[in-house]
């Protein structure tokens, strides 16, 4: 089973490095193989970016180990709760992850969990060891290749959000996200002012502890 997942995924890369190649090709009809390739590629999903907030001043603080501790101990607990809630986790990238969703409502869910159970993890340990999350969600169509990568305006945007933008404990959203979600109890949201590029407008999550 393992061998068989690798084949796909690196079949799915050369697929669309041949196609990129086909489209560097003078005189190629380039709508025509951009429509290939979102035939092939093109999915629908919610999209996460995640970061770790002030991990510069950690490491100059406390130290490279420290910083080492803080990145185990997010994986250790928020992985499950992606599982938990049917995200697939495409990346890590030290302290970041890329995870996308089928439902955007499991996305906000998500991310509200992962607030909530570092609040709890907080209170029990010095500031020093605090992990502080930012959370950036988009949602629409992009190119998924694989297991390894998706591509599209709403994934530049989410990434904005959740890694330049967001601060410890927001989870902020694109236009897509919040239209994509049903009334949901205990969840508002709020325009922000900084909007990425890609999205028509951007909002802050509000909810409670």
């Amino acid at each position: 089973m393992p061998y068989a997942f690798r084949v796909g995924s690196s079949a799915s890369l050369d697929r669309l490095e041949k196609l990129i190649e086909e489209r560097l090709q003078p005189g190629a009809d380039q709508h025509k193989i951009d429509q290939r390739i979102w035939d092939l590629f093109g999915e629908t999903w919610a999209v996460m970016f995640t970061d770790l907030s002030g991990f510069s001043r950690k490491v100059a603080e406390f130290g490279i180990i420290h910083f080492l501790q803080v990145i185990f101990e997010s994986q250790r607990l928020l992985i499950p709760c992606i599982d938990q809630h049917d995200g697939i986790l495409l990346k890590v990238e030290g302290d970041s992850f890329l995870v996308i969703f089928r439902s955007v409502a499991k996305a906000i869910d998500c991310s509200v969990a992962m607030q909530r159970l570092l609040k709890q993890y907080n209170q029990a340990r010095p500031e020093a060891e605090h992990i502080l999350l930012c959370v950036g969600l988009g949602y629409g169509p992009m190119l998924r290749i694989g297991d390894e990568d998706v591509f599209g305006a709403e994934v530049n945007a989410a990434s904005k959000l959740g890694e330049d933008i967001a601060r410890p404990w927001e989870i902020l959203v694109t236009e897509s996200v919040k239209g994509g979600l049903r009334a949901s109890e205990g969840i508002s949201f709020e325009p922000i002012e900084e909007v990425p590029p890609g999205a028509k407008s951007a909002h802050r999550v509000r909810y409670s502890f």
